[in-house]
């Protein structure tokens, strides 16, 4: 039996093509939190990058659940952590910039997390980590790579979107994917087709 119709508590434009693509039915609806001040209150806490991740996408949708509580209602949030640091999404093509610098010879985490819940109750959490290693480019392809992508450096933790031109930023990746991406799509795909959202 259907728990009712799939919400994602997000703004993501990555994860609604996801969804679109794998032919899912579903509302989106950004959460509104602060996400900046919940994840201060976590490292604060010690916590680790997969805690918070888990967390913060169990936010987005309790929140969004609490004004749909007939909904199942789907939160997801994606962290980058490298030799301890945590990074956030660049507000501007510069810090893009630094970032990617940063990040260039290295491998980084990437963690994914993805929650459902109805109501007041967390039916599934899962967490996937990818490790993604960023080749030694020159200053002349992050250049070119910035001019062609603009904006859009700002859109993903990392400044990448692997789905993209970004894939070009890598020597490596090990993990899901779709994780990656945005969502753990094949394990979501398995609990939407448990949730009747999906046929079995």
């Amino acid at each position: 039996m259907s728990e009712g119709r799939l919400v994602l508590a997000s703004g993501s434009a990555a994860r609604r093509t996801m969804l679109e693509n794998a032919g899912v039915d579903f509302a989106a609806e950004a959460s509104g939190i602060d996400e900046g001040a919940a994840k201060d209150a976590l490292r604060a806490e010690g916590a680790s990058v997969e805690r918070a991740s888990g967390d913060l996408a169990e936010l987005k949708a309790r929140r969004v659940g609490a004004r749909r509580p007939d909904a199942l209602v789907l939160g997801a949030d994606s962290m980058l952590e490298c030799e301890g640091r945590w990074y956030d999404k660049a507000e501007t093509v510069d810090e893009a910039r630094r970032h990617l610098l940063a990040l260039a010879g290295r491998t980084h985490r990437l963690v994914t997390s993805a929650v459902l819940v109805r109501g007041d109750e967390r039916l599934w959490r899962c967490t996937a980590v990818a490790r993604m290693t960023v080749r030694a480019f020159s200053p002349a392809f992050l250049d070119g790579y910035l001019a062609a992508v603009g904006e859009a450096a700002c859109a993903s933790v990392g400044g990448y979107q692997i789905e993209g031109r970004g894939l070009q930023l890598f020597s490596r990746i090990e993990g899901d994917v779709h994780a990656v991406v945005g969502l753990p799509m094949l394990d979501l795909l398995d609990q939407l087709r448990v949730r009747g959202v999906l046929p079995s």
